[in-house]
């Protein structure tokens, strides 16, 4: 028998699997505040209207994380069922979800650098999940 033992790290994977959510809402939001609730709810036959700079700033940091979520997905399932998880996959997990949630306003307003930095510690928290499994 199964027993779901609920872990910091599985509760981390649970608010990321949220954030993701939220990153497909917010740049469908701005297409469809510029293309209406028509275009939105129909066929989408023809070219819409460019959605904005914003809009297309979250279209890019949602594409960012699309590139790492499997990724962390299977790190943090594999840490857990493999009973390897510890200092690591926890600060791991919470270096990954929180600067994820924070790249969010920091790619929508470009803030050039500062996004590049924040991306790092996300990918220095699926590294130290990674190293976790790994050693």
């Amino acid at each position: 028998d199964w027993i779901l033992v609920v872990t910091p790290e599985l509760t981390m994977l649970s608010a990321t699997l949220v954030l993701a959510f939220v990153h497909i809402f917010l740049p469908a939001a701005g297409r469809t505040a510029v293309n209406g609730i028509g275009w939105n709810a129909g066929p989408r036959d023809g070219v819409p209207q460019r959605p904005g700079i914003v809009t297309e700033r979250l279209e890019r940091a949602q594409a960012k994380l699309w590139e790492t979520l499997p990724l962390f997905i299977g790190a943090v399932l594999i840490a857990h069922v493999t009973g390897e998880e510890g200092p690591l996959t926890f600060w791991g997990t919470q270096a990954f979800f929180w600067a994820r949630l924070i790249y969010i306003p920091i790619y929508a307003l470009g803030i050039p650098f500062v996004r590049s930095i924040v991306w790092l510690i996300a990918m220095g928290g699926l590294i130290a999940i990674f190293a976790a499994i790994l050693t």
